[in-house]
């Protein structure tokens, strides 16, 4: 079946709803998503959304620049974090006036609470600069945004898993997809063809990330040729709930909840004495691993269920029923713990990518380190790197990401198919998607899925999470090798058609797969530390021979890894302490 629109946009969460919502205003544009759009991932977004509205106290778009550049340990691109804060607060204002009820001050302005990395006068001290409703940010984003795209009349194909990217030279003419409820393949012809597919925490044993995390955009990308950058930095997330990952945010330490070892000592004074529980992510996450492995956990083994206490009792009840009710209720459901009674178990949690499909400042794809440009294509969010975020995300930075890249993206798109013809598609130009689902539904016995999920899994967690090490690195692209080659023989053993979940998660494995492998290449590849990348045969930042992104390509059955300067116009480098 094929498909004809000005634009075509390929993810439902923040990012893809922001664009459709501004490039339907004045193109014929569609909305295909693996998921229902308000199942999006951006729904787990839970404590806040950065912007220096100053609302509570004192707080400048220039503190915000400072912060994020310094958080991202001096990669993040200093332009594209200069338009995010500068844009972040107007978006906020935006999305307040398409009906987000964001959580307010008692005077009616919208509330603020901190977070960590954010701070007033260049690190002087904490600041108040999350804008949150309760702890459901990003879940009311995504109503709101759904709500005017439907109001817009933007068409929506929901549960559509995208296949290939239809890419001629250096211009995309569309996608082919995979209709979940049918079985059917479609073909979609585009002027602009946009991704916002989300992050691949699922490469993962232990994340915060939804099932349908599966890097999809970013694989397609990458099998058509297109370079992926920065793949090596991935952030692990502090508080993930014990043996689940499931996400509890930061905004519990932003309202006053505190780390505590095995000792019940607040260890984050030794670590970060001037922000302590309000350091970034990677600071607090590998605070935490070295706990674990001085025997200092709540286990005491240092193994890799071992955990530490997130301490809010002395929040109180009323302030966690009213601030932070979902929090409140994961403990209850999941855990049996009742935050306001007894201390939250946590670990480290792979959380967000902070790589991925190179942009420029206006969502456009990026071919080589030129910056050099795809016709046609672009990309924001988690799945891509226009590079805000550098070697590790401030938190709120994601939706901040999300509504000013996707907003930007989406108005591109639609400066651009007014004046845009289509380019040619020929009659075959699905031929080698159905080809590639055909091969995998013979109904024949192959190698379980399961295993090779389970065993790819493990391998990321054990050799390439907080900590990474050059032998390690070595014997993950060796087992993910042979992981790539035993996926050629996994097979679908249910032929149906009708959602066949079966299909589904094989296609997703193959994703995650080659994700992976490019990720501990890059990683193994850039002998410093920075940022959530840390190496303990080389533990020092190295500006001379690494301030510089990496750009992984796939080249058949190989690789090649190039590079791109970073944009550091504004702040000179500087040792990151906290």
């Amino acid at each position: 079946m094929k498909h004809q629109f000005d634009a075509i946009i390929v993810g439902a969460g923040g990012a893809g709803l922001y664009a459709a919502l501004e490039a339907s205003r004045t193109a014929k544009t569609a909305v295909l998503s693996k998921l229902y759009p308000i199942r999006s991932h951006t729904g787990t977004a839970q404590g806040g959304i950065g912007a220096a509205l100053g609302s509570v106290e004192e707080d400048r778009p220039e503190w915000h620049c400072f912060d994020t550049v310094k958080g991202g340990d001096y990669l993040t691109d200093q332009k594209a974090a200069q338009i995010l804060v500068e844009d972040a607060v107007e978006a906020v204002y935006h999305l307040e006036n398409l009906g987000l009820p964001f959580s307010r001050t008692p005077d009616g302005k919208i509330d603020q609470r901190r977070f960590g990395g954010h701070t007033r006068n260049f690190g002087e001290a904490p600041v108040k600069r999350a804008c949150y409703a309760a702890d459901r940010t990003g879940h009311m984003i995504l109503q709101t945004l759904y709500q005017q795209c439907i109001k817009n009349g933007v068409r929506f194909f929901d549960e559509f898993h995208v296949l290939e990217a239809l890419i001629d030279g250096d211009r995309c003419n569309g996608v082919v997809a995979l209709e979940l409820a049918t079985g059917e393949i479609h073909t979609f012809h585009s002027k602009a063809t946009f991704f916002a597919t989300g992050g691949f925490g699922r490469i993962f044993k232990t994340t915060s990330n939804a099932y349908a995390n599966t890097g999809d955009g970013p694989a397609v990308l990458a099998r058509a040729g297109v370079p992926m950058e920065d793949m090596e930095f991935f952030q692990f997330h502090p508080t993930g709930i014990y043996r689940m990952g499931i996400l509890i945010t930061e905004a519990v330490r932003g309202e006053g909840g505190i780390l505590r070892n095995r000792a019940g000592e607040p260890f984050m004074e030794r670590y970060a004495p001037k922000l302590k529980d309000l350091a970034p992510r990677d600071m607090i996450s590998r605070a935490i691993i070295d706990e674990l492995r001085k025997g200092s956990g709540i286990r005491g083994d240092g193994k890799i269920d071992d955990y530490v206490y997130l301490d809010a009792t002395h929040i109180g009840r009323e302030a966690i029923d009213k601030k932070l009710p979902d929090i409140a209720g994961f403990c209850r459901t999941y855990l049996g713990v009742d935050p306001a009674d007894k201390p939250i178990p946590v670990q480290p949690t792979a959380h967000y990518a902070m790589g991925g499909i190179p942009t420029d400042l206006w969502g456009r794809v990026v071919r080589n380190a030129k910056g050099d440009v795809y016709e046609g294509l672009y990309a924001a969010g988690e799945c891509a790197c226009v590079s805000v975020h550098g070697a590790n995300r401030l938190g709120t930075n994601s939706l901040v990401d999300i509504i000013v890249y996707g907003k930007r993206a989406g108005t591109d798109i639609a400066r651009y198919v007014r004046d845009a013809d289509f380019g040619p598609l020929p009659e075959t130009a699905d031929d080698r998607a159905r080809a590639g689902v055909k091969a995998l539904v013979t109904g024949t016995r192959g190698k379980p899925r399961g295993e090779i999920t389970a065993r790819m899994q493990e391998t990321m967690m054990e050799l390439v999470g907080v900590y990474r090490a050059a032998d390690e690195m070595k014997a993950a692209i060796a087992a993910l090798r042979t992981l790539r080659g035993e996926y050629r023989e996994v097979r679908v053993a249910d032929t149906g058609k009708g959602f066949n979940t079966e299909l589904l998660e094989v296609l997703e494995l193959g994703n995650l797969l080659d994700i992976a492998w490019m990720t501990a290449l890059a990683a193994a590849n850039r002998t410093e530390s920075r940022g959530a990348h840390s190496r303990v045969d080389f533990p020092e930042r190295d500006d001379t021979n690494w301030l510089k992104h990496s750009m992984i390509r796939l080249v058949g059955d190989g690789y090649e890894i190039g590079y791109k300067d970073v944009d550091i116009s504004l702040y000179p480098p500087k040792p990151r302490v906290y």
